[in-house]
């Protein structure tokens, strides 16, 4: 091979190899953190700061990116409630008008991620809750999941969510700003605060008055006997035999910036 030959050969592998560089940096730089992306979300609207280069950021990605950066069940809760929380503080503090029909706001698909729209319910029965059909008191799943949600749903029902997701009323749980790696802490700060404030025992009657919440997804928490284990774990209830259980009714008065720290 001649000298010229060896040195563009030479050359081109050069190039080759600082292209291959180039692009693994754009590659690693252009590599979303969606956890954090959620939590600076989040933290943009609490402090009043503009989330519109975070919302373009959510609305551009792809399934794929979302599927490869949301792999543990941690990490997809922490992420699609707090995402939940501030499309609930974004929409509705733009048009509070919405919230005149509940039923069609979280039906409507109206959050833009990884080139489409999606509704609330998706978030929050299809992801969160794994498919669960939104009527099915938490006993019955949804037949035919698209694509979207059967690639970034959790593997396994937490019923903490519960108490962790703020849809914009007044008896809805506080919004915190979840974190990966204090994910199962926070969860459980939130689940004892809510149902400390939000129940009332009568020892005298022996009934227990708890969120419509633990009605709506009964299954979700184990039907009555594990509503009942639920209160007695959280020293509501001094025992889970012979207490009956009555539902409150919820107050759905809409109450956005209602932030707190976990």
């Amino acid at each position: 091979m001649s000298r010229f030959a060896l040195k563009t050969t030479f050359l081109w592998l050069m190039a080759m190899a600082f292209a291959h560089h180039i692009g693994a940096q754009t590659t690693s730089k252009n590599k979303l953190d969606f956890n954090q992306l959620s939590i600076d979300f989040l933290c943009n609207i609490k402090e009043g700061k503009d989330t519109q280069e975070i919302q373009d950021q959510l609305a551009n990605t792809t399934l794929e990116a979302l599927e490869n950066g949301l792999q543990t069940d941690q990490q997809k809760l922490s992420f699609w409630v707090n995402i939940y929380n501030a499309y609930i503080q974004v929409i509705l503090a733009k048009n509070p008008e919405l919230y005149n029909d509940t039923r069609a706001f979280f039906s409507k698909e109206q959050i833009p991620i990884a080139g489409r729209k999606i509704a609330f319910a998706k978030i929050e029965h299809g992801i969160i809750r794994k498919s669960q059909w939104s009527l099915g008191l938490g006993y019955f799943r949804t037949w035919f999941p698209d694509e979207f949600e059967r690639k970034l749903r959790v593997d396994k029902r937490d019923y903490r969510v519960h108490f962790a997701l703020n849809c914009g009323a007044k008896d809805c749980p506080p919004v915190a700003i979840y974190k990966v790696g204090r994910l199962n802490e926070q969860f459980n700060k939130g689940t004892a605060l809510y149902l400390k404030r939000s129940s009332t025992y009568d020892a005298i009657e022996k009934e227990v008055a708890v969120t419509s919440i633990f009605s709506w997804f009964r299954g979700d928490f184990g039907g009555t006997k594990g509503i009942l284990e639920i209160l007695k774990e959280q020293k509501i209830i001094p025992s889970t035999k012979n207490i009956d259980i009555t539902y409150k009714n919820y107050d759905w008065t809409l109450d956005l910036d209602n932030f707190i720290d976990l």
